[in-house]
């Protein structure tokens, strides 16, 4: 069973998701929050340790024109150094209006304990879930 980790990029939180290929579903797991403006890398860790995923899906924020933001270059490097530390495929996917989408799931599943960073990472996740197994 193949198991992936996404992650809704940002230079304060960062939300996670895990899902299976063999279900085909993402699920919001939990947001880390930034530690003196970087990634706590101590708690991704762990995550990784815990799911042993075949490989990483990393939202990248970019303007409605489809150009880059600050946040896009910052999300791109995110993206090499989990590749770099964890030795495991990164694959990015487009994430324009998912913390929307996450806002308005949020808003009609009334679920208090997902945060928005998380929702945001499952809908990244199961964004890229979709695309590669059809």
């Amino acid at each position: 069973m193949q198991t992936f980790l996404g992650f809704d990029f940002g230079v304060k939180r960062i939300g996670i998701a895990v899902g299976q290929r063999v279900t085909g579903t993402a699920n919001a797991l939990c947001t880390v929050q930034a530690r003196d403006n970087a990634p706590d890398w101590e708690q991704i860790s762990a995550l990784i340790k815990e799911w042993r995923p075949h490989a990483l899906v990393v939202g990248l924020p970019m303007h409605a024109d489809g150009t880059d933001s600050a946040v896009t270059r910052a999300a791109r490097r995110f993206a090499q150094q989990l590749e770099g530390r964890y030795r495991l495929p990164v694959h990015m996917i487009d994430e324009r209006h998912s913390s929307q989408a996450a806002a308005e799931l949020l808003a009609e599943e009334q679920d208090s304990k997902t945060g928005l960073d998380a929702m945001a990472a499952r809908i990244i996740l199961q964004d890229w879930l979709d695309t590669e197994t059809t």
